[in-house]
């Protein structure tokens, strides 16, 4: 009996021994976007907005590091174009650090609306981005030639914030799919939800819905967490916040499933992946454009 026991002892030795020596494999997933979250972002905080615009149009808006003008446009719940217009921006749409951006027309001067504030479903009216005409070459030219003159005045080009991307078709969405697997946990509301949330494992794969252009990859957006937007067409904006890990950098083109970012729960209290479509800059109910399940 003592025997049998010793054995059985040395056995479970032997095997404690060989599991230290060959410890699980760790899957790590990084960033390709080198995006820092800071540790306050990481922290859980279940009293955060119902994803309401953390920016007020009217007051002057001063640009910091990792802005780019879709992202304040964001904030604004406002069409980037509409901002572009305000402030007499011309793509690519080039801001920079400490810039003052206004937010909204001055009544004195008669601001004229903007496409998507005259009429959001006109989609005749939207500038095309990839449409080069003999009308609009030397505009595009002379816009060249201003942005470089305002480099060599401002400073190097390394203080810009926004996507050096190319110009990009605006063709038409085909087919939309689910950013990932997992449950809806909430609905869209257009009172206090701006979209949909996915509950699902952290690490798990977050894919582009469709494919576009990111526009913003970072932090900066009050109550989304590690966040992506990704560019459609003209018309279309898709949204992916609380990210742990984002795999896309701003200017990236991506391709419609491709894998983007990674779910977690950055400013969130817990693991899952809010997701919203902005049509115009204005939010539309995600489950009206995605497939059926």
């Amino acid at each position: 009996m003592t025997v049998r026991c010793c054995q059985s002892l040395v056995a479970s030795l032997l095997l404690l021994v060989g599991c230290a020596d060959n410890p699980p494999a760790i899957i790590e997933n990084k960033s390709v976007a080198a995006v820092d979250v800071p540790p306050e972002v990481r922290q859980a905080n279940t009293n955060l907005p119902d994803y309401e615009r953390d920016l007020a149009a009217g007051p002057d808006y001063v640009v910091e590091p990792g802005d780019t003008l879709y992202a304040v446009a964001f904030r604004l719940g406002m069409d980037y174009r509409t901002l572009a217009s305000l402030n007499n921006i011309d793509p690519p749409y080039v801001i920079r650090v400490g810039q003052s951006l206004r937010t909204a027309p001055d009544a004195a001067l008669g601001g004229a609306p903007a496409a998507s504030e005259a009429n959001p479903s006109d989609a005749s009216a939207m500038p095309r981005v990839g449409k080069t005409t003999p009308e609009n070459a030397a505009g595009n030219a002379t816009a060249t030639a201003k942005s470089a003159t305002t480099q060599s005045e401002t400073g190097p080009a390394a203080y810009t914030s926004s996507p050096a991307q190319t110009p990009m078709p605006n063709a038409p969405v085909d087919l939309w799919f689910w950013p990932a697997e997992g449950t809806v946990s909430r609905a869209y509301s257009a009172e206090r939800h701006k979209g949909i949330d996915l509950v699902g494992e952290r690490g798990s794969p977050v894919m582009a819905t469709a494919a576009g252009e990111v526009v913003y990859a970072g932090t900066g957006v009050t109550g989304y967490g590690a966040l992506l937007i990704v560019k459609h067409n003209n018309t279309y904006l898709s949204a992916y916040g609380h990210n742990d890990a984002l795999l896309a950098a701003e200017g990236q083109h991506v391709d419609a499933g491709q894998v983007i970012a990674r779910m977690g729960s950055t400013s969130s209290d817990s693991v899952k992946l809010h997701f919203e479509i902005r049509r115009n800059g204005l939010p539309v109910n995600p489950t009206l454009l995605l497939p059926q399940r």
